[in-house]
């Protein structure tokens, strides 16, 4: 137990609140945010057409989340896209004393960084109204204080300044959550809760049975924190406690701040609990340098603190750390590339500070993102909050064609209604059905590191022998031991879904995004226009395993077969995940077919996904094609940005334009011989 914070004061909110300030809407009319920044107040109506999905990228944007103190203040909604306008400077919110921030339907979705919520708090936001919000967006609000509420009805009585009872935004909210509100954040709930002034409602559900997500949420309950009790007998939708986490990972756009939190609220020289099942990686600004313009030089500087603050907190905790390699420009690995090859286990719960940490439940693991503040909380209580979510079945029926991917199930999923309604924000994705079994475990992370886009609380995948094939071929395990970790990790055959999606996989075609969300999805085949291109990328965290890099050297290979290269006027990047990927490539002769081809391969390392390394776009009339997660306006640059599939990427390299892949005609002997892939099944 961290001794420190056992005697530190707190107090609970009072039972009504009142706000002195301005109501900020977010429109889709620039002039009228414009209007607002100038000190106009608008009279609310539902006529009034609020942005819908915006993203905490559009919050903050990436460059913003250099800073990780007061300084973030300055910039909520910089990157916000009103039309085809950014209205909101540096600077505008805080001046404008705005004390509440209006939008549309699913808010806060895209990253799990606190910084955008932080923004809003050191900005004067302390209310967010919105009609529906992204689950780890709301939790980062809540953990940070800043009270939340889908009640329009609300937004007089702000412009008021009425008393407004406490309970109007914890209605709904389960015991916990209401009293991290009360308290004012989760920290303060935390020291409450070790000090035993809070209460956690025990979990009472009698046996019934469960879906797989349930079965391991109930595995892992915190009964009695004090006294190390884990573990119910079962769980259903909306019990609320917290999980004991297998493993706690981070990397250095957030563990700075976790880490300033920790020496500012715990103490200097306190100790993380259990500093073996924490890690820390340098992956995200790796090749940063090499891409900034000019003018943004300057963040060199702030990006080199964000990696030496991580550094000095992994040497002095003693946590093991993932940095860059030695010899050569890059890093090890991206974080979810590292912990599903080497460190996740069917069954395990595993947290990490990226919204994309639900790649690991291609293992059959419990994986999802959280906010800094979770994390920083988990590393004195090695949990984690949760309301247990329904979970929402998909299940993919029959063959799919060979050129269809894993990426193309997703886009296919995302342009579905029940997605694109929101139905889907918060609750388990859980993939199933002939398709997804006849994948092997890099394609499956593809459909649940996604399950991020498709606004779930996590994706999960029950694991099988392949399951065991993969930890028996890359973690050495024997087949027996293999075969105990994934003894009862299934759905019950009548375990409860909130809704059960099938799709008929011989009906999938290769599919494209277009430009401004990943849910703008549409099979080639009907794209209205030829689309040229000037940048190809695949790599990324679900693009840069062992498994896109053989479609990669497949069609390339094809193409050197028949005389062909990258497009003059296309620049294809080629990014692995992890520098096991590298070696995999390597031992293949993949290497050579890249390079033979014309791509430019790159170390390990986040980047173009995230406009921080090569093969992101450095001007608005630039149209790339990319095999990573999402396109949101301005994550990737400035340009066009399309979204599709490493077969699609790579042919569409070749031919300067997008182009859907068609399996060649080239003899056997003159492709290269990866082993079997989803691509191939």
């Amino acid at each position: 137990m961290i001794q420190s914070v056992m005697n530190r004061p707190i107090t609970r909110r009072p039972e009504t609140v009142r706000f002195t300030g301005r109501i900020l809407f977010l429109t889709e009319d620039p002039e009228l945010i414009r209007r607002q920044l100038a000190g106009e107040d608008l009279a609310w109506t539902p006529a009034m057409k609020l942005r819908d999905d915006i993203s905490t990228d559009e919050i903050t944007p990436a460059h913003v989340c250099f800073y990780f103190d007061e300084t973030l203040g300055e910039f909520p909604y910089t990157g916000l896209k009103a039309g085809d306008q950014f209205p909101i400077g540096r600077g505008d919110v805080k001046r404008g004393g705005f004390v509440a921030s209006v939008s549309g339907k699913r808010r806060g979705k895209g990253s799990s960084r606190e910084q955008a919520p932080l923004a809003e708090l050191l900005a004067g936001i302390r209310v967010v109204i919105a009609e529906n919000l992204e689950r780890i967006y709301k939790q980062n609000c809540q953990n940070l204080g800043i009270l939340t509420t889908t009640n329009f009805d609300l937004i007089e009585a702000i412009r008021r300044g009425e008393e407004i009872p406490l309970a109007a935004f914890t209605e709904g909210e389960d015991e916990i959550t209401r009293q991290i509100v009360e308290f004012g954040g989760l920290f303060p709930f935390n020291v409450a809760r070790l000090q035993g002034r809070a209460a956690i409602p025990p979990i009472t559900t009698e046996p019934r049975p469960m879906t797989l997500a349930e079965k391991i949420f109930a595995r892992h309950m915190v009964v009695d924190l004090q006294h190390e009790r884990i573990g119910v007998p079962a769980v259903r939708p909306g019990d609320a406690g917290f999980v004991r986490a297998d493993l706690r990972f981070s990397h250095e756009y957030v563990t700075p701040m976790a880490a300033l939190f920790f020496e500012r609220y715990v103490g200097e020289n306190e100790r993380v609990a259990d500093p073996d099942s924490i890690l820390l990686f340098r992956d995200h600004l790796t090749f940063l340098e090499d891409v900034l313009p000019p003018e943004r030089r300057p963040l060199l500087e702030l990006a080199l603190r964000l990696k030496l603050k991580q550094e000095e907190f992994a040497r002095k905790q003693g946590i093991r750390y993932h940095g860059e390699v030695p010899d050569r420009k890059g890093s090890e690995g991206i974080c979810h590339s590292i912990v599903l090859e080497r460190y996740a286990l069917p069954g395990q719960v595993i947290i990490g500070s990226d919204s994309h940490t639900p790649h690991s439940g291609a293992i059959g693991a419990l994986a999802f993102g959280v906010g800094t503040t979770d994390l920083f909380n988990s590393w004195i209580t090695r949990d984690v909050r949760v309301r247990v979510p329904e979970s929402v079945k998909i299940v993919i029926r029959g063959r799919k064609p060979e050129n269809v991917t894993a990426k193309d199930i997703v886009l296919a999923i995302l342009r579905l209604e029940y997605v694109r309604s929101g139905k889907a924000i918060g609750k388990v994705i859980e993939y199933a059905g002939e398709a997804v079994e006849a994948l092997d475990l890099d394609e499956r992370a593809t459909l649940t590191n996604m399950a991020a886009e498709i606004g779930g609380f996590t994706g999960i995948i029950a694991p099988d022998q392949k399951t065991v094939d993969f930890l028996v071929e890359r973690r050495g395990m024997s087949r027996a031991e293999a075969e105990r970790w994934i003894e009862g990790l299934w759905s019950d055959p009548d375990a409860e879904y909130a809704h059960v999606i099938e799709l008929d996989a011989t009906e999938l075609r290769p599919m494209v995004a277009l430009p401004g969300d990943p849910g703008n999805g549409i099979e080639i085949a009907r794209l209205a226009h030829e689309v040229k291109i000037h940048i190809a990328y695949g790599g990324s965290c679900t693009a840069g395993k062992k498994a896109d890099m053989d479609m990669y050297a497949r069609v390339l290979a094809e193409a050197l077969a028949e005389g062909r290269r990258v497009h003059p006027d296309v620049r294809f990047y080629i990014q692995f995940g992890s520098q096991d990927v590298r070696q995999y490539c390597a031992e293949r002769g993949y290497l050579e077919i890249f390079e033979g081809a014309g791509a430019i391969v790159i170390e390990p390392s986040c980047g173009a996904c995230i406009n921080a390394g090569p093969g992101a776009t450095t001007d608005r009339e630039q149209v790339a094609i990319s095999a990573q997660n999402r396109n949101f306006p301005g994550r990737s640059g400035p340009g066009q940005l399309y979204l599709a599939s490493p077969l699609t990427v790579a042919a569409s390299a070749l031919a300067g334009k997008i182009v859907e892949w068609t399996p060649g005609n080239v003899s056997p002997r003159e492709r290269p011989q990866p082993r079997p892939s989803a691509s191939e099944s």
